[in-house]
């Protein structure tokens, strides 16, 4: 590490940072930084599926975020995992492929009265580094960097499931990703011959051989230098103290923390809501009250079915023989439960006929337990957790205090909305009508959570806040949108409003939370700021 001038400063080695280091350093005229807080990507629980569980909570791993008791969890706080690592939460996620639906990007457009959000001008940048198990189409790409495959087991309760999905009136699908994800099946994974497949491997690995690119790991960007209404570069702390580096960007300072890292660091700058950074003592640099507002995530809400007559995971993994026919079935095949991501089927439906589209998605595993991280049960169970795909609920990240070493406030308000409570009611009915269709019947399911004896909207969402866990999809901080748009953080080329030399590219961006799993979404909007920071556009 040294101080030193580059063209372009990345801050944020995760899932959009390496994409945006491949992609800038390949022009050999442009030198690059990557500026990573967390460290390398060596640790073998990363790369084992399974691993995911060893990772969260884990500080080698995860920032250990917890939310603010929050209201509608009835007073609970909440585990907050982000990566913090080389490759981000790419690294630690339940690799589940997923892009959201057609009407996400559409309603991108809407608020940013930009047309080039609109979804068929976003397939071609997920296209662009895809490469998918069944090769290239108009739909998918083949022999880019970003591997999505099958996964490598099946459960016969969760293919009981699905054919209880269907006789419910949710329709089979192959390929959640084409636009409209209505369906049940099977997810596909970011993974390679059942090995995560993480963005670190994917791209910055290929690109560090290149002389213009260099990347710091255990290095906190601490705040944006500005020189009038320009960023001129970064403030970096080396890990294990020492004096502050200073890293200059010629051309532009692209801030890849993440939907909470990014206006931590903009409001250390001074950049955001003056009532919110004076009382601590930082300097309004630059007043922009979106910074840190419009906090979306997924709140999902885990139902628990014990069943007889079939092994799950919560008895299969529960001697010392189970264990190490898992492991052996892994280390020869780099199949079963070891292969696993969190989550192995999937749904998307609606969850009362008043909504146009799927606003429902379910996660369906194999397994049960009371608590992630908490051992599993001692009975034969599935989870089917179910999540709102388009919560109403706004919340907000915002310094607890002027120190870059402590966490900030995360504040999601979950269920705050009547519209949301409504949907997490309904959701757990239609979870009860799925599990009462003849294709589960032999395996005589019960319901362990939240429980039979809870019949009323209102119980129901009140029990939804006893049981919902977040599903690690905080979105929308530094949302874009029109320039007239005064919560509105970035434009729709994720330049900040305002300030010359500074993008946002990360999942911060998102006007609106898509209809599914975040990462993928993620990469696309680094690949086409990647294209706009090289034209200079």
């Amino acid at each position: 590490m040294s101080a030193t001038e580059y063209d372009v400063v990345i801050v944020g080695g995760g899932t959009a940072g390496c994409l945006l280091a491949n992609r800038l350093s390949a022009e050999t005229s442009c030198r690059v930084l990557l500026v990573e807080a967390g460290g390398r990507d060596d640790y073998h629980w990363i790369h084992i599926p399974v691993g995911y569980l060893y990772c969260i909570g884990n500080p080698r791993t995860d920032w250990l975020y917890r939310t603010e008791p929050d209201p509608g969890l009835n007073g609970r706080s909440l585990r907050y995992p982000r990566g913090k690592v080389l490759g981000g939460c790419s690294s630690i996620n339940g690799m589940i492929y997923m892009r959201g639906q057609a009407r996400d990007y559409d309603g991108w457009a809407v608020a940013t009265g930009d047309a080039n959000w609109r979804w068929e001008h976003c397939l071609p940048y997920f296209r662009r580094h895809e490469d998918h198990w069944r090769g290239g189409d108009a739909l998918h790409g083949s022999g880019g960097e970003w591997r999505v495959e099958r996964q490598r087991l099946c459960w016969d309760i969760l293919d009981a499931f699905a054919a209880a999905a269907r006789e419910a009136g949710i329709p089979a699908t192959e390929d959640f990703n084409r636009g409209d994800n209505e369906g049940v099946g099977y997810f596909e994974v970011n993974q390679r011959s059942g090995i995560r497949w993480n963005t670190s491997k994917a791209f910055l690995r290929p690109a560090l051989g290149r002389p213009n690119l260099q990347v710091w790991t255990g290095a906190t960007v601490t705040r944006v230098l500005l020189d009038g209404g320009r960023a001129t570069g970064v403030e970096v702390h080396p890990a294990g103290g020492g004096a502050p580096l200073v890293a200059r960007a010629r051309q532009e300072v692209v801030l890849a923390a993440g939907a909470i890292g990014s206006p931590q660091i903009l409001q250390l700058s001074g950049i955001g809501r003056g009532d919110w950074l004076q009382p601590l003592g930082i300097e309004t640099r630059h007043e922009l009250p979106g910074v840190g507002a419009n906090l979306q995530d997924h709140l999902q809400i885990r139902a628990v079915y014990a069943v007889e007559g079939t092994r799950t995971l919560n008895t299969l993994s529960a001697s010392v023989l189970g264990k190490a026919r898992i492991a052996a079935e892994y280390a020869l095949r780099r199949s079963g439960p070891m292969s696993m991501a969190p989550s192995q089927l999937g749904a998307f439906t609606r969850s009362s006929p008043a909504y146009a589209a799927a606003n429902i998605e379910y996660h369906v595993q194999p397994l049960s337990l009371e608590a992630f991280g908490e051992p599993l049960h001692g009975f034969d169970a599935f989870t089917a957790s179910v999540c709102n795909l388009n919560p109403s609920a706004r919340g907000e990240v915002r310094l607890a205090s002027p120190r870059p070493e402590d966490a900030p406030r995360i504040v999601p308000n979950y269920l705050s909305t009547a519209e949301d409570r409504q949907v997490a009611a309904d959701s757990l009915k239609l979870t009860r009508r799925i599990a009462a269709m003849p294709a589960l019947a032999r395996f005589r399911p019960r319901e362990v959570k939240p429980g039979p004896q809870y019949q009323s909207d209102e119980e129901l969402a009140r029990l939804a806040g006893d049981i919902g866990t977040t599903i690690f999809h905080p979105v929308g901080t530094c949302r874009m949108g029109r320039d007239d748009d005064p919560q509105a953080v970035v434009d729709s080329h994720l330049r900040v409003r305002g300030l010359v030399g500074l993008r946002i590219a990360d999942a911060s961006v998102m006007p609106t939370i898509t209809s599914g799993n975040t990462n993928s979404p993620t990469l696309m909007i680094a690949e086409r700021a990647a294209e706009w920071i090289a034209r200079g556009g």
